[in-house]
């Protein structure tokens, strides 16, 4: 069900995923930021109609979600999907920014922070991505830490995603999940994975082996009503689909030397490394990057669906 909403003038829910909210069908919420600035062009608009097909296949509707002339849109159709994945002016809004771009008429694409946050707003309660931001490597000197953990600390919204970026701190971000009491599941395995890797070395806390388990999760947890956080379920690529480990070491080390040499920071630092893998690996990160968020996607279509079912068979609305 659509939670309370600002006006038309901030914010627009595309109708086929409002009827599918009103009609209690599950609903995958969809970032941008992986359209407007993870994958290149004119690849994205393909994989970006590719990801909302797998959300389908999954069994529910997809909501991509992005910010277009200072309106959040929930849900995009084929031309505003087309100028998210073409506009070179398109911002990239952690979920500080979406009051200032809607404020000032700006556009600009969502990343896990936003998309989270826009998605409870509109009442969705799963989310599909690529990889979680995170603590970044040396965080105890430059405090560089992604807003998406602490968001997803306080928005319950299942988040479907590879685990986080290998180039980041990994124990350091699963310890600041356990600390900010974001559960996180392993889906049919034991290991936290690492985006291009499926075994990042760190292991998770939980572990489910169905769609029906996680929603299950999200359902006992709404119903307890203990905290407010989200749920973290990793879904990693299959061994033999992974960055071969050694090609993957030798360009994370390239290029964090590249980041160091050009002086990159902040919100910067993962598209940049983003780009130089995809430019320097062969075409393996890409071919991994779109796997892995198809994969996501039609997880997190299974998911969304079961907690829509799941919902109705037990009487429990989800508010």
């Amino acid at each position: 069900m659509l939670q309370h909403l600002p006006g038309p003038d901030l914010l627009v829910v595309h109708e086929e995923v409002r009827e599918a909210l009103d009609a209690g069908v599950g609903v995958v919420a969809l970032e941008s930021t992986i359209l407007a600035h993870g994958l290149p062009h004119p690849d994205n608009i393909e994989i970006g109609a590719r990801i909302e097909d797998a959300v389908r296949a999954g069994g529910s509707v997809p909501a991509t979600i992005a910010v277009l002339d200072g309106v959040v849109h929930i849900g995009l159709g084929r031309a505003e999907v087309e100028r998210i994945c073409t506009d070179p002016d398109i911002a990239k809004l952690s979920v500080r920014d979406v009051g200032v771009a809607a404020a000032l008429g700006f556009s600009g694409a969502t990343t896990v922070a936003s998309t989270s946050a826009l998605a409870h707003l509109a009442g969705i309660r799963v989310f599909a991505t690529g990889g979680l931001g995170g603590v970044h490597r040396g965080a105890s000197e430059t405090f560089d830490v992604s807003a998406d953990l602490g968001v997803i600390a306080s928005t319950p919204v299942l988040v479907v995603c590879a685990g986080v970026k290998s180039i980041l701190d990994v124990a350091g971000t699963l310890e600041t999940l356990e600390t900010l009491s974001v559960p996180v599941l392993g889906y049919r395995t034991d290991a936290f994975p690492g985006f291009y890797l499926s075994d990042s070395g760190q292991r998770v806390p939980w572990r489910v082996e169905s769609a029906a388990d996680a929603a299950r999760v999200v359902l006992a947890r709404h119903r307890l009503g203990t905290d407010a956080a989200g749920v973290v379920l990793a879904n990693p690529l299959p061994a033999d689909r992974q960055v071969e480990r050694g090609l993957h070491d030798r360009l994370v080390a390239e290029g964090l030397a590249l980041l160091e040499r050009e002086g990159v920071h902040g919100k910067d630092v993962t598209p940049r490394l983003l780009e130089y893998f995809h430019d320097h690996s062969g075409g393996e990160s890409l071919r991994a990057n779109v796997e892995l968020v198809l994969s996501n996607a039609r997880l997190a279509g299974e998911v969304a669906a079961e907690v829509a079912a799941q919902s109705v068979g037990a009487g429990a609305a989800l508010a």
